[in-house]
């Protein structure tokens, strides 16, 4: 698991974390059941408080993506299937909103962000 802290993000710490574990968990790079590790090595590991990868976790159980077990530690939550294809769309959802928003600063028509969408979508890379 890899998690890059970023000291000058108006972004909150815990929150940083959060979002990059949720984020690895949607991509399917951490699968259901994997050990997360615990909130002290974590801590350690990112030179942090405790209490800051706590409250990441929490969050994070809050939201049904990890589940804390009592003696055994951490875990991936074993994801409804449906559920995660959903949250995978808000994702890019979230993304392309970003997108769109971008391309309108920048005077970019429907029709050439349709085209690069087009191409970017059927190119074989």
């Amino acid at each position: 698991m890899k998690i890059i802290i970023s000291n000058s993000s108006p972004e909150p710490i815990y929150e940083q974390i959060a979002k990059q574990i949720k984020s690895q968990i949607i991509a399917g790079d951490l699968e259901e059941g994997a050990a997360l590790p615990s909130i002290r090595k974590l801590a350690q590991e990112l030179h942090i408080s405790v209490i800051t990868t706590k409250r990441a976790y929490e969050e994070l159980e809050k939201e049904g993506f990890i589940d804390t077990v009592a003696g055994k530690g951490t875990f991936v939550a074993i994801q409804n299937k449906e559920m995660l294809r959903e949250k995978k769309m808000k994702s890019i959802e979230d993304q392309m909103t970003d997108m769109v928003s971008e391309a309108q600063k920048m005077g970019i028509s429907l029709e050439e962000l349709q085209e690069m969408l087009l191409i970017l979508y059927s190119s074989d890379d």
